[in-house]
């Protein structure tokens, strides 16, 4: 039988409001908001629409150049060939042209802090399975459901506009995610804001992403637009033990995309915070054993819980056991035998393992007899009384 047991979770906070936490209005189109290190989703709008990603679809490019640094098949001095179709592209570009020879580290930076669209494209033949860009927008797409990017498809290297070309803006988190964490030996290069090339764009030298130089831990990654997609951003930001990835899309210009960023980065980390919740080995609840030596067996997590909480409502979470119960014996201790569900408000759920505190051995025969009887008490507690005889 499923049992469910309400428990009272007590949290250290250093104030208490009874207003509950509020959740952020977003002028972005489509936006999704995770803390990393509790893996929380804390903003989930249209997330899942796949939409034009304009040059945020740049990091993929990025992800599968660092995996080639990483095997060895391209080397940071390795200079590559700049190819008429790479030359040929607009917008945002280094301005390379077929009698350059680029170094890989050069076309990287050159892609982070440029968003140099021509850069992208020598990158791509340089790795595609056949020398095409459209060969290695392929392998992109590929690659990106490999990762877990179901709702991502790529036509091209660099997010220039073209049909079928699609991302998903919780597949960027995704993908920002895994840049960081795969890659921790170039993500710093995401935080530089200002590349000079060899001087031939004085135009074009500054990193577009707006959050940079504002001192609130932001180091990465990405800007993005075009008329269709709108204005973009893939970020990250760091503050103490904490990281925020979002991304936003959809904003109506360059000044309210940064506004946004930063309204969002503060939202994040200054309404919600890591609290304890349980401590390794300290009972939440105990569960009903059958035929066991004792009656029942305390509950608890193997290791300490803590979870990202609102700050202005801690009142209202809800934290419930369940287990299917009566557990029988013998029962080892660490045996997991239930969860622990808690719901912050506004948040998902989070499940929280608990196992057995101690061992439970099977009851002798005075015990086992003991609790037949009591079951069949309680068995007979439970039946309706016959109705009283009415008579006539």
């Amino acid at each position: 039988m499923r049992r469910l047991i309400s428990v009272g979770i007590a949290l250290a906070l250093p104030f208490l409001l009874a207003v509950p936490a509020a959740a952020f209005e977003t002028r972005a189109t489509s936006a999704f908001v995770i803390d990393q290190t509790t893996g929380t989703v804390l903003l989930n709008k249209n997330a899942d629409q796949m939409l034009p990603p304009a040059s945020m679809s740049k990091l993929m490019t990025l992800y599968i150049a660092f995996e080639a640094l990483r095997d060895g098949r391209l080397s940071l001095d390795e200079k590559l060939p700049v190819s008429s179709h790479a030359m040929s592209y607009g917008g945002s570009t280094m301005f390379l042209d077929t009698t350059d020879r680029i170094s890989v580290e050069d076309l990287i930076r050159g892609i982070i802090v440029l968003s140099g669209n021509d850069a992208c494209a020598v990158i791509a033949e340089a790795l595609s399975p056949n020398g095409t860009e459209a060969g290695f927008a392929r392998f992109m797409t590929q690659r990106a459901q490999q990762l877990g990017m179901t709702n991502s498809t790529f036509t091209n290297s660099n997010g220039w506009p073209q049909a079928g070309h699609r991302m998903s803006m919780r597949d960027l988190a995704l993908l920002a995610n895994r840049l960081i964490t795969d890659f921790p030996s170039f993500y710093p290069l995401f935080s530089e804001r200002e590349f000079k090339f060899d001087g031939r764009a004085p135009q074009n030298t500054r990193n577009r992403n707006p959050l940079l130089a504002l001192g609130i831990g932001a180091d990465g990654l990405k800007t993005g637009h075009t008329q269709e997609a709108g204005y973009g951003l893939v970020g990250s930001a760091k503050q103490r033990d904490r990281r925020v990835i979002f991304v936003i899309s959809g904003l109506q210009s360059a000044q309210a995309r940064a506004e946004e960023a930063e309204s969002i980065v503060n939202w994040a980390f200054r309404q919600f915070a890591v609290k304890p919740v349980a401590k390794a080995g300290t009972a939440v609840a105990s569960a009903d054993v059958w035929m066991g030596r004792d009656q029942n067996v305390p509950l608890v997590p193997l290791e300490d819980v803590s979870m990202l909480m609102p700050v202005t409502s801690q009142d209202d979470v809800k934290a419930e056991v369940i287990y299917n119960g009566p557990i029988t014996a013998p029962i080892t201790k660490d045996q997991q035998i239930a969860e622990l569900v808690i719901t912050p408000p506004g948040l998902p759920e989070t499940r929280i393992p608990l196992v057995a505190g101690n061992e439970v051995p099977a009851g002798g025969f005075t015990s086992r007899i003991g609790t037949v009887a009591q079951l069949l008490i309680e068995q007979l507690n439970e039946q309706p009384a016959a109705p009283a005889d009415q008579g006539s």
